[in-house]
């Protein structure tokens, strides 16, 4: 049985906004398996990004357990949680975060500086995960001079240099045409088959019809988590 590199155990979290008590998430439990391949669908507000912020040790739960690759986070201090991040989860994000004052190539490079990668590793590594996402030929260029689909192949050449067990992504064709995105879906689906667990949160039908798994919650609580046989980005654009 594969490990579980995910587990959430009657999560909840609460906000205090002013003298309202926000309850974003409410007693959720999920568990996800090294080399799944799972959407998390839901509308705005419906509490899947504070799921993402638990899952990405972006933040605390007010109650429950949270567990990322067996470790549970909730004793550990900031600097624990940044290098547990470091290690285990790869983001990639709709707004690409890119630094324009640096090169394709340094941006990759960025994750193994933390690491402690010496620099000509580094520079290797980071030329072949551009190598992988086709974009090679754009390594010395700045983020600027880069179209939208390829900034984000960039994010996710970044967010997998470091061969994370688990890539999370937020959003990640939400700024890009349906083209562009069949294209990032299809790279998911590559380092999937590596043996990555990939969880992108979302709320395009698109990408919830592309994954194996697709998990909803609405109002902070799961409604449905099913198994499915996925269709293509393309097909999915046809069925939402």
């Amino acid at each position: 049985m594969k490990e579980s590199v995910i587990t959430m155990e009657h999560v909840s979290r609460t906000y205090i906004m002013g003298e309202t008590e926000v309850n974003a998430l409410r007693d959720i439990s999920l568990d996800i398996k090294q080399g799944e391949f799972v959407s998390i669908m839901g509308p705005s507000g419906s509490g899947k990004s504070t799921c993402m912020n638990m899952i990405g040790c972006l933040d605390r739960p007010t109650g429950g357990i949270v567990k990322i690759n067996g470790r549970e986070t909730a004793s550990m201090n900031e600097r624990e949680l940044a290098l547990l991040r470091n290690q285990t989860v790869g983001f990639v994000f709709q707004q690409y975060f890119l630094l324009p004052g640096m090169t394709v190539l340094e941006n990759v490079m960025l994750p193994m500086r933390y690491a402690g990668i010496e620099k000509k590793d580094r520079i290797a590594l980071a030329e072949d995960a551009l190598l992988k996402v086709g974009l090679s030929d754009r390594m010395h260029h700045r983020p600027s001079e880069l179209s939208g689909g390829q900034k984000q192949r960039v994010a996710i050449a970044r967010a997998t240099v470091t061969k994370p067990k688990i890539i999370l992504a937020d959003e990640p064709t939400g700024a890009l045409d349906s083209v562009t995105g069949k294209a990032v879906m299809n790279l998911f689906n590559e380092i999937n088959a590596s043996g990555t667990t990939v969880v992108i949160v979302t709320h395009d039908p698109r990408i919830g019809a592309a994954s194996r798994r697709c998990i909803r919650i609405l109002d902070g609580l799961i409604q449905s988590d099913d198994e499915q046989v996925p269709v293509s980005f393309e097909d999915g654009a046809k069925n939402a």
